[in-house]
């Protein structure tokens, strides 16, 4: 995260510990995984670590175009397109938990009036 008290680049650092291949597969219609290949900071394939599939795809809502991202626990590709909609499945109902409860926790707040609460919220 960008702290403004300090010069940009004197916050820029590649972690080189934690560096990853990335490669793209798609349906070109609505999935897309990438498989990210942990590299050691000369490029080669880093053994100590595992590959991880992240799933991608995009769902039309009311509001519009809704990106949606989550990982697959997969050891392979086949095993992650096979994962994928289970996967995407589970973070769309993740994502709907997480906007009621937002909806909740704003119908819940109250409003108290007087003189030394006047505009705050009480929760």
């Amino acid at each position: 995260m960008f702290n403004s008290n300090q010069n940009l680049t004197d916050q820029l650092n590649v972690d080189r510990q934690n560096l990853y291949r990335e490669e793209t597969f798609s349906d070109l219609q609505m999935a897309t995984i990438k498989r990210l290949i942990p590299v050691t900071p000369d490029g080669n394939m880093d053994q100590t670590r595992p590959i991880m599939f992240i799933g991608h795809t995009q769902l039309m809502t009311q509001a519009g175009v809704l990106p949606v991202q989550c990982p697959i626990k997969a050891s392979t590709l086949k095993e992650a397109m096979d994962k994928f909609p289970q996967a995407i499945n589970n973070a769309v109902e993740k994502m709907v938990e997480e906007a009621k409860e937002l909806q909740r926790q704003q119908a819940s707040r109250i409003v108290v009036p007087g003189a030394s609460n006047v505009g705050k919220i009480i929760t």
